[in-house]
């Protein structure tokens, strides 16, 4: 294994075996990754060379700014202005579209700070950062006395002023990265020297109020590695740079893996297109991982999300109250836009989840699709959204192929059916025709049998949907490339609007789902996660 798992739920988060890429190197010291969800690239400090630099795919590396004031942690606000900290500067600024730089703290209680080092925002627009001394260390940043007798977490309000202490002063030694809980019910902050993490309470004002201390002993004697960046994923686990990389704790602290790097890493941040890449920011070098899990969505996420194929072509979709109190359409459906599905307008179908399509000893096994199935982790996303469905009385349609024993009526048109044939798969009464473990049928849930890709081609799906009054369709199975795309294309054209949350989706192998998710159905479908659709529907 490339990544040390501790727990096993941990493979619900990384693969073992992802591999890490070094996207570039030949820097002096990394820091501070941050995603542009419009233009797709990402920013990061260079501190002790005094630049910052973006990284494109397909581009490669470019210089942004020389000096940068030794900039370290970078954000984007939800106008997607950028916020940095600066340690030459002591300050948190702000750099907006028009390229002004506004200074937004400097000064507390009349002192300068120390070196404001990592920063987050909260939904209200309220800006949280942590102010330790590195920056006033010789490298990492301009070396010169304090003025500040301590090192504290602070909050910039949203209308500005100065900023306020959220913490006892002498709490922390050298207060570092910190997070929200998805939720933003919890803050966490660790603390580089005294290797742990405190998670706090965060009040409806938001000041801190209890806090603990989550986890703690993060070091080790024998490879390098302490607390700095930290970041929560969507599920609330917490990503902190650690010995031997990136460590994943779970909400109640609990060590679940470690993400192998090999290189000391500083500050890390999810990206790209799916926001299932991982990039770390390691001393000499900008590394990638690929993950199963996304971030906790950020204010600057969920603001400057690309609009789906929803709001592009006008469909309706997820509903919201008019002033009268009439349903009309919401335009956008996306997992970073936090949007709302009508439940009394939706129903769940999942498609092809039988044991030869993505079980080991399947028919199809040789095809890579229960590896795939695994790394989606498919089968228990798709079984949280049915449960979530049945108890909002959303109709669950179970779609399967089947064929009767010789394969009597099925066309040898193209390589797919010719295979089906070939490897007498999914015949009526068999055990590879049956549904996989846990995704049985359960008392109220509807089959739909087919003979073809399509779920609509010769079904009665149509007729038991417009029977249910259901048009809002939330499409999950196997193949993603195959069964779950031309369902998509077919609903889009009957007028259906298609939710495809494509962690319940799985196929051949990642390139597959991915070439089908990124492109032919982004036009035909909202492209969501299970989490983002399980929170839409309320309940």
């Amino acid at each position: 294994m490339a990544h040390e798992i501790l727990r096993p739920e941990a493979r619900e988060l990384i693969d073992p075996d992802a591999p890490v890429e070094q996207l570039a190197t030949g820097f002096t010291f990394t820091e501070g990754p941050v995603w542009h969800p419009v233009e797709h690239h990402l920013l990061f400090s260079d501190m002790p060379a005094d630049v910052r630099r973006r990284w494109t795919p397909g581009v490669g590396i470019e210089e942004v700014m020389r000096p940068s004031n030794k900039a370290n942690g970078l954000t984007y606000d939800a106008r997607l202005n950028l916020l940095a900290c600066e340690h030459a500067t002591s300050s948190v600024v702000r750099f907006t579209a028009d390229g002004r730089r506004e200074v937004l703290a400097s000064h507390f209680e009349g002192k300068e700070l120390n070196s404001p080092n990592d920063l987050c925002v909260r939904s209200d627009g309220s800006i949280y950062f942590s102010d330790p001394w590195y920056g006033r260390m010789p490298v990492y940043g301009v070396e010169r006395p304090r003025e500040l007798g301590f090192q504290g977490v602070y909050r910039i309000p949203p209308q500005g002023g100065p900023p306020q202490l959220l913490v006892e002063r002498y709490l922390f030694d050298q207060p570092n990265g910190l997070c929200f809980s998805p939720d933003e019910k919890l803050l966490y902050v660790n603390d580089t020297v005294q290797a742990l993490i405190r998670a706090f309470e965060v009040k409806s004002d938001g000041s801190l109020g209890a806090g603990w201390i989550l986890a703690s002993g993060i070091r080790s004697e024998l490879e390098p590695g302490v607390p700095d960046g930290m970041k929560c994923d969507e599920r609330g686990n917490i990503w902190c740079t650690g010995p031997g990389g990136v460590w994943i704790l779970d909400p109640a602290g609990r060590h679940l893996a470690t993400v192998r790097v090999p290189e000391l890493v500083a500050n890390l941040a999810w990206g790209g297109e799916d926001w299932r890449t991982l990039f770390l920011t390691a001393s000499r070098s900008l590394y990638a991982v690929r993950t199963k899990v996304g971030p906790r969505i950020e204010p600057y996420m969920r603001a400057a999300a690309r609009p789906s194929s929803a709001a592009a072509t006008g469909r309706s979709g997820a509903t919201r109250p008019s002033a009268g109190g009439a349903r009309e359409p919401a335009r956008a459906v996306d997992p970073v836009e936090g949007f709302r599905l009508d439940p009394g307008r939706c129903a769940l179908l999942i498609q092809d989840m039988q044991n030869d399509v993505v079980m080991e000893g399947g028919a199809f096994a040789a095809s890579g699709s229960p590896r795939h199935c695994k790394e989606q982790n498919a089968i228990a996303n798709i079984a949280r959204l049915a449960a979530h469905c049945r108890r909002l009385g959303v109709p669950v349609i179970h779609i399967w192929f089947v064929v009767e024993p010789g394969a009597p009526g099925v066309t040898l048109n193209c390589p797919l059916f010719e295979g089906l044939v070939e490897s007498k798969g999914l015949v009526r009464g068999t055990w590879g025709v049956a549904p996989v473990p846990g995704l049985e049928p359960q008392p109220g849930d509807l089959v739909v049998e087919k003979m073809r890709m399509s779920a609509w081609e010769g079904t009665k799906l149509e007729i038991v949907l417009k029977a249910l009054g259901r048009d809002i369709l939330i499409d999950t199975g196997a193949w993603t490339n195959m069964s779950i795309e031309h369902t998509a294309r077919t609903g889009a054209d009957k007028g259906y609007v298609m939710i495809v949350p494509e962690d319940a989706c799985s196929t051949m192998n990642a390139d597959w789902h991915r070439a089908s998710i990124d492109y032919a159905m982004r036009n035909v479908a909202a492209v969501t996660t299970t989490d983002a659709v399980i929170r839409a529907l309320g309940g």
